[in-house]
Parts: structure tokens; C-alpha cells; sequence
């Protein structure tokens, strides 16, 4: 079969999943090494970005030696292109562009051209999403570089379309122009190169500082009170992320200094969220980002680490308010997780596509016409008037499900019962869930990583431990199992991604510093022994691989494949390694009582302070880290046996109360009550009360302790 035929079954076909099933259970043993005909070297891959281009007519690599050595053989210069399964505009640049043969007869002539799944191999993307940065000021999916054969950039761009475009020249034209810039002005190309390393090595460096002073928080807060949006929530303008890790800093600064406007932000930012068409109304779980203020239009990918986090955000804002929104709101991103992102053997699976049927949103959109087929004329107009559902549409004459007055107001305006309304809603998402889960489904990214592993685990963790749920703690147990299983090399290091049944390079930083912080969260959700080993010992496993004389981390294991070798504390959507890494740490140092952990967490502090001191909002996680280590811990012993369910009742009650600093840890000998009675004891500002064994009065001593520390 031709590329022309392959591109005319992709175009037509309706089911991303199903295609890629097909290329995943293919026999490729009868293949050749460059995938004959039909395919090129991506069908080989076990990544399902790279399978997705295993189809086109451009003769893709996958990184490795053998590109570059016939770069360099046949003097071309390399197109490297980055992206991710579940992104749009990877998916419209790919339709538009690598899929028409005239392009890729381009792409062969000039160039070698190399894929990446940014998701396999995060040190390759950010090494060159910050070269993007430095050469225009910024960055996105698809990523595409030219480089030279040892791997030195000298062009970047992002989407590039496939016939002239306001003022943009078609790819064909900027392709043809790039290889008489390579054939005819060398010099230029290598001085170029030579300014964008240089850059790159600067950027690299990060600045020491001293730990000692705490009033970066303040600095911090000041920066996001200025970023804060009063009317929507969030920080910024469109495009509007949610930013879960800013919402976890504000109630850090907010315990610690008792800012109730912080508490506020935090809270105006979740609710907004939450009636927003940023969350899926039906289903649960949060979209990738708001392409609006208002978080009404999505960008419509779901990403696994996006749920974690915003649901451990949502469980801390319910243990500093006591607010049961914030519990439902956790329960709803939770529970979307093991309905639609769990693998049967018990890992994470990565993200949910933005298309379906070759259009963003459409799984997730409704007419009014398809609201009352469902639910019927009157309770199906009601819904529509509720859910902003109209015949204009608010996304490409469809409607994004979101709630734009709340549900007291709304029974106000149509003079129902808000009880009744309750429960009439959860009656109509059963049934319009049950008929959109008919519709052709979006891809599901089936590859499974260990840091976002890592950040899952610790979510349903600390579910387990806020909310009493069960199924989350089954849920972090059996997805660590299956790192254990499946994501550990024989050697006991950790392995970066597994998807169906292959694994891929060794993990970076950020799979060892997220790993251990669902570890971590595991073992103060049950205060079981077995969670603190492990947790010990992957963090002296990531100070083997990772430590810089510094104190800080690089990215990657010596030896890599990169120009510059990456040590970074920036926080972007995610918290950054580092900042993780010294969390960590510092909270494994104070529970375990090993002062060389705890140490290390404050090196790596140090080896980025001066850096976070110049713009302290991006580097909110790290601070976070510095005030954990700079304010007292309030210590609970544990004493009898923590499986029993008196001792069970006494952890749950702990995790009640917002407290950053708190450490959970077993009893020693002389913290044992007559009869092996479980009991509390509480230590905190200097001072040791007198044990406590039930729950309510522990709660009691914890909340008066939080308000004093």
C-alpha cells in the first residue's frame, strides 16, 4: 500500500484508538528496518505518539545514533520534532503537513528528520523548548528545531502550516529557505548555534543563595496578588492554566501566616474551576487549560499529572476550610482517574486525546436538541438553561457544558427547590454520561510514566487519608505495585514509561522526586514501615544518580545525549524536579530523623536560592520547600499497633487539620500508653502535651497547635 492510500484510511477512519491498536498488534517481524512501503521507522516504537506517524511519507527516525551519523554521513542538518499523543495541534500539523507526500519528499531531500514524544523524553524536550524560549521568547507543541548533526540548534518554531497563512509562509517555503541557509551560509549557521549554546549554558547555571531567610514567601505572595484574577480566579489572562501548585503555596503562606486573602484566592480560584467548562460537568476530571479568562473554553486534552495535582489542591483547601466543595470536587477528579486513566494491572495510564473524529471537543459538546432526545423536552430544557446549552453554541456552534450562575441563584430565578435541583442533576449526568459514553471516544494515551505515577499515588493517598475512601488507597498501593513490577529495572533503578508491555529509557530526576512523594503520602495515610523504606530508599537512589557538587540535581544521570547537561528549580505546569526533590527530603529527614536527608533537602534549596530570590513566583514549589524547612514540625506519635482501627481513627484525625509542617510517625519505646493502647502524642513549638486517644479531642490539640505555629 502507498503513503497516499495510508493517509486516505487515516483521514476517513472515525477511532483513534482503534487505529492505533491496529499499528500497536501488528506483526512487524516480517518488516524491514525502515518499515518497507507502508510504514516508516516510528512502527517500531513503543511510544503511541511516535506510532502515530508510523504512517507518514517523511522518513522519520526515533533520537539515536543512527540519525545523526547519517546527518553527519550526508552533511544535512537534522528536523527534530516534539510533540505528545493527546495534542491538538500536533494532530492538525501532522494532518496538514506530514501526512501530504510533497511535503515529506521535501523533508527527505533536505533533511533528516527525527521524532520525540516529549513524554518519553522530557530532558530532550525542555532542553530545546528553552532554546525556543531563548531564540523567540517562547514555546509549544509541536516543537520543530533544526539542528546540526552534533545537535546544536539554530532554528525553532511551533505550528507551522501547510500553505501561507496570515503573513506565514507555507512549511514547503520555509523548508526550501532553511536548506539554502544550510548549503549556502555555514558560517552564519555555526556562529548562530554557537550564541543560542551559549545562552542555553547561562541559563543553565543556576544562582546559590542563602536558606536562611523566610521572607521569599512573602515576596512570592506579593507576585501572585498581583497575577490574581478577582473576578474569574486563577492567575493571568487567557490562555488561563489552573496552576495547582500556586493554590498549594498560598495555603502553606495562609497556615503559616494566617493570610485569609490567600485562603480566599484559593477558594474563588477552585469554584471558578469547577462551574467552568474547563471541568467536565459529566464525567469529572479537568481539561489541560482555558483558552479564555473565564475558564469557559478548554484546550480539551486531559492530563493525568493535571488531575493529580488539582486534586491534592482541592483535598488541602478542604483541610484548611472544612469545606465539603472542596471534598466533592477532589471525589470527582479521584474517581474520574480509576473510572477512565487505570490500568487493569493498577498503573496510571497518561491522558485523554483533545479530538475525536478529527475535531477538538466533539466527545465533549452538546446541542440542546441532543440534551432533550436524552432527558426529554421539559427537564432537558431546564438542564440547558442550567448548563448555558444553546443553539448558538459557545465552541463551534456546539455548547460546553459549564455553570455560569450557581445552583442557589439559578433555583431562585426558576423558583425550584435547591434539594429537588440536586436531585434531578445527578439523575440527568447519569444519563447524558451514559449517552456521550456511546459516542466515538477521544484516543487514550495508554503509556504509563512514573512521575506522574508518582503524582497520582500520592493523590489518592492523601485521598485515602483526608476523605476514609478505601478505593483510593487500593488504588495508590496497586499503582505502586505495578511501578514496582513493571517500571524497575533489574538493577533496582527506575525505568522513565511502560506501554503495552515495553519499557523505555532509564527515569529522570522527576520520576525518582515524584515516586517519593507519593511514597511518602503513602506511609503518613497508614504509618505501614514497608512505605518509609521504600521511601528511603529511592531517595538515596536519586542522590546516587542526580546530586551536582552543588547540592542541587541535574535532570538526567551522567552521560547524556544533550549539548548541555540540565539542572533547573523552574516550575512550570508541574513543579520542577528540583523543588520536588527537596520536599522531599526535607519531609523524609524529619520523619525518619536522618539528619543527612534532611540536609540534603536543605543543599538543594541553597544551590537555588539566588535564582528564586530574582522571581520568586516561579519558583513557588522550592519556596514552599524553604518554609517547610525554616518553621517547626508539629510531630505525632503513633503509639499500639497503626493497623488497628483505633490507631486508623487516630491517623485519619490528623489528617483533618491543614497542617504543612505535620510529620506522622510511629511510637518509640517510651511513647507506648498502659496496655498498648493507641494514643496520640503531640509535639510541637518545643513542647510535648500529654497523650491522646480519641479522635476528637486530637483533633482539638491539632487545630490549637496549627493556630499557634
Amino acid at each position: 500500500m502507498s503513503f497516499e492510500g495510508n493517509r486516505m484510511i487515516k483521514k476517513t477512519g472515525q477511532d483513534e484508538n482503534e487505529r492505533l491498536r491496529r499499528l500497536i498488534e501488528l506483526d512487524k517481524a516480517t518488516l524491514p528496518p525502515d518499515g518497507g512501503e507502508r510504514f516508516n521507522r516510528l512502527i517500531f516504537s513503543s511510544s503511541p505518539y511516535l506510532l502515530q506517524h508510523a504512517e507518514n511519507p517523511v522518513d522519520w527516525y526515533q533520537w539515536g545514533d543512527e540519525a545523526f551519523e547519517r546527518a553527519r554521513a550526508e552533511d544535512k542538518p537534522i528536523f527534530l520534532s516534539i510533540g505528545y499523543a493527546t495534542c491538538h495541534w500536533c494532530h492538525v500539523m501532522e494532518h496538514e503537513s506530514f501526512e501530504e507526500p510533497e511535503v515529506g519528499k521535501v523533508m527527505n531531500r533536505l533533511f533528516v528528520s527525527i521524532k520525540v514524544d516529549r513524554e518519553e523524553r522530557p530532558d530532550i524536550d525542555e532542553q530545546y523548548m528553552t532554546v525556543a524560549r531563548i531564540m523567540t521568547g517562547g514555546g509549544g507543541w509541536p516543537l520543530n528545531i533544526l539542528m546540526t548533526p552534533d545537535r546544536q540548534p539554530f532554528y525553532c518554531a511551533t505550528y507551522l502550516p501547510r500553505t501561507p497563512r496570515m503573513g506565514m509562509p507555507g512549511i514547503t517555503d520555509i523548508l526550501e529557505r532553511l536548506g539554502e541557509f544550510w548549503r549556502d551560509k555555514r558560517e552564519a549557521v555555526l556562529q548562530n548555534c554557537a550564541a543560542v549554546l551559549d545562552a542555553l549554558g547561562k541559563m543553565n547555571a543556576p544562582t546559590a543563595g542563602e536558606v536562611a531567610d523566610i521572607g521569599l514567601m512573602q515576596d512570592a505572595r506579593r507576585q501572585l496578588g498581583e497575577m490574581y484574577d478577582p473576578v474569574w480566579g486563577g492567575f493571568g489572562e487567557a490562555p488561563k492554566f489552573p496552576m495547582p501548585h500556586y493554590l498549594m503555596f498560598l495555603l502553606r503562606e495562609a497556615a503559616w501566616s494566617d493570610d485569609k486573602g490567600a485562603v480566599s484566592m484559593v477558594g474563588k480560584t477552585l469554584d471558578m474551576i469547577r462551574a467552568g467548562g474547563i471541568f467536565d460537568q459529566l464525567g469529572g476530571g479537568i481539561h489541560r487549560y482555558s483558552v479564555d479568562r473565564q475558564w469557559l473554553v478548554p484546550h480539551f486534552e486531559k492530563m493525568l499529572y493535571d488531575q493529580a495535582l488539582l486534586a491534592i489542591a482541592a483535598l488541602e483547601a478542604m483541610q484548611a476550610t472544612g469545606e465539603g466543595r472542596f471534598e466533592e470536587l477532589a471525589r470527582e477528579i479521584c474517581d474520574f482517574v480509576l473510572r477512565e486513566l487505570t490500568a487493569p494491572e493498577g498503573g496510571f495510564y497518561s491522558a485523554l486525546d483533545a479530538d475525536t473524529e478529527g475535531e477538538e471537543g466533539l466527545f465533549y459538546t452538546w446541542t440542546p436538541a441532543e440534551v432533550v432526545e436524552v432527558l426529554g423536552k421539559a427537564e432537558g430544557e431546564l438542564f440547558c438553561r442550567l448548563f448555558d446549552v444553546t443553539e448558538g453554541g459557545n465552541f463551534e456552534g456546539r455548547s460546553m457544558l459549564h455553570l455560569p450562575v450557581q445552583l442557589e441563584d439559578f433555583c431562585t430565578r426558576e423558583g425550584i427547590s435547591p434539594e429537588l435541583l440536586r436531585s434531578d442533576l445527578s439523575r440527568w449526568r447519569d444519563r447524558l454520561f451514559a449517552t456521550r459514553d456511546r459516542r466515538i471516544r477521544p484516543l487514550r494515551d495508554e503509556k504509563i510514566v512514573t512521575s506522574w505515577n508518582g503524582l497520582m499515588i500520592a493523590a489518592v493517598a492523601k485521598g485515602y487519608a483526608v476523605l476514609g475512601d478505601g478505593r483510593y488507597r487500593e488504588a495508590a498501593e496497586k499503582a505502586l505495585r505495578f511501578v514496582a513490577g513493571r517500571l524497575t529495572a533489574e538493577a533496582g533503578g527506575l525505568l522513565r514509561s511502560f506501554h503495552h508491555g515495553k519499557t523505555s529509557v532509564p527515569a529522570f530526576l522527576e520520576d525518582y522526586a515524584f515516586l517519593v512523594w507519593g511514597t511518602v503520602e503513602l506511609h503518613q495515610a497508614t504509618l505501614e514501615e514497608g512505605y518509609l523504606v521504600k521511601s528511603i530508599r529511592l531517595a538515596r537512589k536519586m542522590l546516587d544518580l542526580f546530586r551536582s557538587d552543588g547540592g542541587g540535581f541535574y535532570e538526567r544521570k551522567e552521560g547524556g545525549d544533550l549539548p548541555v547537561r540540565q539542572m533547573g528549580a523552574y516550575d512550570s505546569v508541574i513543579p520542577s524536579g528540583n523543588s520536588v526533590a527537596a520536599t522531599v527530603l526535607v519531609r523524609l529527614g524529619r520523619i525518619a530523623g536522618d539528619e543527612t536527608l534532611l540536609e540534603s533537602g536543605e543543599k538543594v534549596l541553597a544551590a537555588f536560592m539566588g535564582s528564586a530570590g530574582r522571581q520568586p513566583a516561579a519558583y513557588l514549589h522550592l519556596i514552599s520547600a524553604l518554609g517547610l524547612l525554616r518553621h517547626d514540625p508539629v510531630e505525632v506519635a503513633i503509639s499500639g499497633n497503626p493497623a488497628s482501627e483505633e490507631a486508623q481513627r487516630l491517623i485519619a484525625a490528623c489528617h483533618r487539620v491543614f497542617i504543612p509542617a505535620l510529620v506522622l510517625r510511629r511510637a518509640g519505646e517510651g511513647e507506648q500508653m498502659p496496655g498498648d493502647r493507641p494514643a496520640a502524642f503531640v509535639c510541637a513549638a518545643g513542647s510535648c502535651r500529654p497523650p491522646v486517644s480519641g479522635p476528637g479531642e486530637l483533633v482539638r490539640l491539632l487545630e490549637e497547635v496549627a493556630r499557634k505555629s
